[in-house]
């Protein structure tokens, strides 16, 4: 697969950050064909877990070399016992025991999360052979919301014809409430600056402006008052975010649609975040994109959090796992 553009300009400004990024998942020859790949262009320091003699021998049989790669075994790590002492501390109110905890520490996923929240990496992508909620699970419990009150979402990063867009929520919040998709809107829009992009946000549903009725419509438009409302907090003056809605697809995205059904708006026929009223219509959304329409889809990349988690499909290509490494990576505050 080619990368567009945007995602080789993406790559640039990920290496200039020089993060370190925690890929669990070394038993998986996608994943580690994707760590020889952004270790050999400089793109991060990547960190792999699994078992030591078997990737080294990998690499070896493939005339890799490892610099800028550091694998660690769980099992085997003289900082396994501070991980778990670490994830027994931040639990034990929820009833983990200290022998459980010991347990949970050696799950790979729940290691490279502890790995996070101790300063030894700077976030984790996981996802090629494990589940969303397998992944997503240590990071809630672990590195939490950014923000007191609001849950954690996800975006998937689109690119349509050389062109980028933002698409949320795919992956985590599966009927949101009004707030809680005025709360994705808001951490969407964020997302789309961290990777560079002046956010157009559209609240999407299948009424534009009052031109359907339904339950479904009326909460997509209190959605967009209390997104406009919180718009208005000092925290977001100076990010220029436009949001509007509620919009249809086609009026979010069609110039000559958007005349005509939202005569005005800053949003429409030219929205690059897309904002979805339910997983259901999310995710069937993004893989009709990517599947039929051709488009480069990484992600799911979780947005809210304190440091980047990022989420893979189990049947991503080795090039997807290469483009997921370097979002989570802009990702990093």
């Amino acid at each position: 697969m080619a990368y567009s553009n945007f995602l080789l300009e993406l790559k640039e400004k990920a290496r200039l950050k020089n993060k370190t990024i925690v890929l669990p998942e070394g038993e998986d020859l996608r994943v580690l064909e994707a760590a020889h790949i952004i270790a050999v262009d400089k793109v991060a320091k990547l960190i792999v877990l699994g078992k030591e003699d078997e990737i080294k021998a990998h690499f070896a049989a493939k005339g890799w070399d490892l610099d800028g790669i550091e694998i660690i075994e769980p099992e085997k790590s003289s900082r396994l016992g501070e991980y778990a002492h670490l994830l027994y501390e931040l639990r034990k109110d929820k009833g983990l025991s200290e022998e459980d905890a010991a347990k949970l520490a050696l799950n790979y996923n729940y290691f490279g999360t502890l790995m996070i929240k101790s300063g030894h990496a700077d976030g984790m992508v996981s996802g090629a052979n494990h589940s969303t909620a397998d992944t997503v699970r240590p990071a809630l419990q672990i590195i939490k919301s950014a923000k007191k009150g609001r849950m954690a979402s996800s975006c998937f990063i689109m690119v349509a014809n050389g062109k980028p867009y933002i698409l949320s929520d795919c992956a985590i919040v599966i009927n949101p409430t009004d707030r809680e998709m005025a709360d994705i809107a808001l951490d969407a829009a964020e997302s789309a600056i961290s990777f560079g992009m002046a956010p157009k946000v559209a609240m999407l549903t299948y009424s534009t402006y009052g031109s359907g009725k339904g339950d479904a419509v009326d909460k997509v438009k209190r959605a967009t008052e209390l997104a406009k409302a919180d718009l208005e907090r000092p925290e977001y003056a100076a990010l220029n975010i436009k949001l509007d809605g509620e919009l249809q697809a086609d009026a979010a995205l069609d110039g000559v649609v958007a005349r005509k059904k939202a005569p005005g708006s800053e949003v429409a026929g030219q929205a690059n975040v897309l904002v979805f009223p339910s997983l259901e219509a999310g995710n069937v959304g993004y893989k009709l994109l990517q599947r039929l329409g051709g488009c480069e889809a990484y992600g799911p990349l979780l947005q809210g959090l304190n440091a980047p988690v990022s989420d893979l499909s189990r049947g991503a290509l080795v090039e997807d796992i290469v483009g997921v490494i370097i979002c989570t990576i802009l990702q990093v505050k």
